[in-house]
């Protein structure tokens, strides 16, 4: 004979150990999240006393031409782009803390966006982020 979801006691009610279990889980997770953003604010952040950092923007329009704060920086022709990582040497050597903004235009290849990641981690850039 097939055994009986119901036990003879009757219906064995509300289970508190899985409940507890799903509670567990969500308050790691939440824990994990609020731990990454602590350890990622402080290299945004400038130090006490100075400035506000400068946000770097580089633009990537969708013929492939880059410009950095609005200084050409690059043609659609060169992956290396050299004249990106000299600028951005400069401006790094400048204010260390200054975060990236990477704003390609709707119909940029990703070959040339990835060209701008590669000159961004030649040179050492932290706080990359793309609007």
């Amino acid at each position: 004979m097939a055994a009986s979801v119901h036990s003879e006691d009757g219906d064995l009610g509300f289970q508190i150990a899985p409940m507890v279990d799903v509670v567990f889980v969500l308050l790691l997770f939440f824990m994990a999240v609020v731990g990454v953003k602590e350890l990622m604010l402080p290299a945004i952040i400038s130090s006490p006393g100075a400035g506000a950092p400068t946000v770097i923007r580089i633009d990537i329009t969708e013929a492939g031409v880059i410009s950095a704060n609005d200084t050409v920086c690059g043609d659609e022709t060169n992956h290396a782009v050299p004249e990106l990582r000299s600028w951005l040497k400069t401006a790094m050597s400048v204010g260390a803390a200054d975060p990236v903004v990477i704003h390609p235009a709707p119909g940029t290849r990703q070959e040339r966006i990835i060209d701008v990641l590669n000159a961004c981690a030649a040179e050492n850039v932290k706080g990359v982020s793309f609007n």
